[in-house]
This record gives C-alpha cells, structure tokens and sequence, in this order.
C-alpha cells in the first residue's frame, strides 16, 4: 500500500452532505475555531455562512499549488489538525478504497486483502481513536 498522495478524491466524494462531525467537535470550534464553526448550523455541518444553503463540498479543502501545471491537483485540509472525526478515520476498510478508487490502494493489496487490511490498520492508528479496532 502506497502512502497517500493527497489526490483528494475521499474528500471530494464525502466532504459534502456525507459529513458529519461530533457534537464535541462543534462544540469545540464554537470556543475555539470560530471560523470553522461558521460553516455550522443545528449541529450539522458545511452550511454557507452568508447564505445558509448547504454546501455540496468541504469548504476546508484547497487546492495545493502546483510545481508544474501538468501535474495533478493534490489536496490539502486548512483544517487537518481541527478536521471532523469522520475524515480522521478515512480510509478504513480496504473495500471501501477500492470503490472509492483510493490511489493508495496496489495490485498487491488487491491480491491479499486481508494482509493490506492489516497494513492499513496500522498505518491509521494515530488517527483512530483506540476503541475503533
């Protein structure tokens, strides 16, 4: 398994409306990071803060700046450190990365799923909380 290359892809598919964060994690930036918790309202999160309307992607995920116009976009969180727990615990389960197209999944991992399910379990348990496995 390859380390993640920031093609965003998981982000642009659940930073939408497939988000959610904890009522603790609201709470938190209500005191902490008022910027992010004007993206909030009733407890849900990514709402325009001018208009209210839902927003149909992360308004945290930014486009990093290119060495080359030809290469690929890669993404990055201004929020990483502040993110909601559900993107904290992305990427999980190997057959979810697989019909997400995650590019760090390898024809290795494909052949021994359950081998890079391990790997992957590994790799993610500084961002997972302990009672996940």
């Amino acid at each position: 398994m390859k380390d993640c290359n920031q093609c965003g892809k998981c982000c642009i598919k659940y930073g939408g409306e497939d988000l959610s964060a904890t009522k603790e994690e609201i709470d938190l930036w209500e005191i902490f990071n008022p910027d992010i918790f004007k993206y909030v309202i009733n407890n849900e999160i990514w709402f325009d803060p001018e208009s209210g309307a839902r927003l149909t992607s992360c308004p945290f995920l930014d486009i990093a700046p290119k060495k080359n116009p030809l290469d690929p976009n890669m993404y990055t969180c201004s929020i990483y450190l502040d993110r909601p727990e559900d993107c904290r615990h992305y990427p999980s389960l190997i057959p979810e990365m697989i019909r997400d197209e995650c590019e760090m999944i390898e024809v290795i991992d494909l052949a021994n799923p359950k081998k890079a399910q391990i790997k992957l379990d590994i790799m993610m348990e500084d961002s997972r909380p302990a009672s996940f496995t």
